[in-house]
């Protein structure tokens, strides 16, 4: 008899990603996070039956619990994102709560194709479908994964599905915005690659691998093109986050050391892109504005906030020792591999100008002076530092040395796609 949750190797490395996270994200806002005890009451009450769905969601081993405890995860978040209940908040949420909700209907009818195409299996545990993976209609089976990829990838970010990213991201209090990136995206990220080692069972491995580099590339040259106009620099993050969902889909398409590249993005995106997004909060409180022009000589107004700011910066765009530059570096040497060269170019090229339109942004926030006025020196509690430091000196430390266990765990995870 099948249980209906499980922990194996897989769902283990993103559950730690989400453990991590959600403690620093708790460190940062600490217990009253909104003014009213019945905000506060209501706030954590929601965001901690978001953090149960997104467990749910990782943990369970059947595809329809699955698609319910994902379908969680939007109900559950929709309030987050809307909390300041601003006019670009409540735009936001019911942008991310129309789209999502599609995506997750598009992924119901592929589960249901996945039923009709199983016959006698009958079974949506991911253990019966590996097992009669061979006697699933092929047709069903390519039909039902296109209509998943779709709807979950909606939820994941992927292009061009991920239209709801940048306003829910950037209208969402940082906190939130940081389990949004981290690890929500993540939850949607772990169903495809269940799916994606039923298709390689199958012998539909190349089905698998053609839709998901497309929309990979597809996800980083989206990002590639919006960061040559950045005016927010909330949706600066969100669209690099789109990037990185592009990366981790390019990896998990090459297969072999593309894999454990893609599994090595997962942790580590969750870990910098948290501490991007909670650095913007203090960027947020210190300016009290989310528009890129606005915000000069961060390193003179709050020194510690600019080094965060600055550090994430370099860490998500992969510069050494981003444990990134090592994900990056394995995922183009398996394009090497696979000689796929024009597709090698083209990632890495993409890759450049992101860096360059990111780093630029970042280097004027910090370091631009501001003519019109003095720039005054401003402190925050010390809460609002140390998750980020945390989160930062774990990434560069993974970057550095990334110890036996951790690894095997990533491999054996590759191993239980592919």
């Amino acid at each position: 008899m099948n249980n209906y949750f499980i922990l194996d190797s897989l769902n283990l490395l993103f559950l730690i990603a989400l453990v991590v996270v959600t403690v620093c994200v708790m460190i940062y806002q600490g217990f009253n996070y909104c003014k009213t005890p019945k905000k506060n009451f209501r706030y954590y009450s929601i965001f901690f039956l978001f953090f149960l769905s997104m467990v749910g969601a990782l943990l369970s081993n059947h595809l329809g619990l699955t698609w319910v405890f994902v379908e969680a995860t939007t109900l559950t978040s929709a309030y987050l994102i809307m909390l300041h209940k601003s006019k670009n908040s409540l735009e936001a949420t019911w942008k991310y709560t129309f789209l999502c909700s599609i995506g997750i209907s598009l992924a119901f009818v592929g589960i249901i194709l996945l039923l009709i195409g199983s016959g006698n299996v009958n079974s949506l545990f991911y253990d019966d479908l590996y097992a009669n993976a061979t006697a699933i209609n092929p047709f069903w089976l390519k039909l039902s994964f296109i209509f998943i990829l779709i709807g979950f990838g909606t939820k994941a970010g992927f292009a061009p599905v991920h239209s709801w990213l940048p306003d829910a991201h950037a209208e969402a209090p940082s906190p939130v915005s940081a389990m949004l990136s981290a690890t929500l995206l993540n939850s949607a990220v772990l169903v495809i690659l269940r799916l994606v080692k039923l298709m390689s069972l199958a012998g539909l491995g190349h089905t698998v691998q053609v839709l998901m580099l497309a929309m990979g590339l597809l996800s980083i040259f989206i990002t590639a093109v919006y960061v040559y106009k950045i005016r927010n620099y909330k949706r600066m993050l969100a669209y690099s986050s789109v990037e990185n969902m592009g990366i981790i889909a390019i990896g998990i398409a090459l297969g072999s050391l593309g894999t454990i590249g893609a599994l090595i993005h997962v942790l580590s995106h969750s870990l910098i892109k948290s501490s991007l997004f909670l650095t913007s909060g203090n960027i947020l409180h210190l300016y009290n504005t989310k528009e890129v022009a606005e915000v000069k000589d961060i390193v003179t107004k709050n020194k510690c906030t600019a080094w965060l700011w600055l550090l994430g910066a370099m860490l998500i765009l992969a510069i050494p020792p981003s444990p990134l530059f090592l994900s990056e570096f394995l995922i183009i040497k398996q394009f090497l591999l696979n000689q796929q060269y024009i597709m090698c170019i083209a990632f890495v090229l993409l890759l450049t100008f992101i860096l360059y339109g990111i780093m630029s942004t970042v280097l004027k926030m910090d370091y631009t002076k501001d003519t019109n006025k003095e720039t005054e020196p401003a402190k925050l509690p010390f809460n609002n530092y140390l998750p980020q430091i945390v989160l930062i000196v774990t990434a560069i430390v993974l970057g550095i040395y990334m110890p036996n266990g951790l690894f095997e765990l990533i491999k054996n995870a590759g191993g239980a796609i592919w």
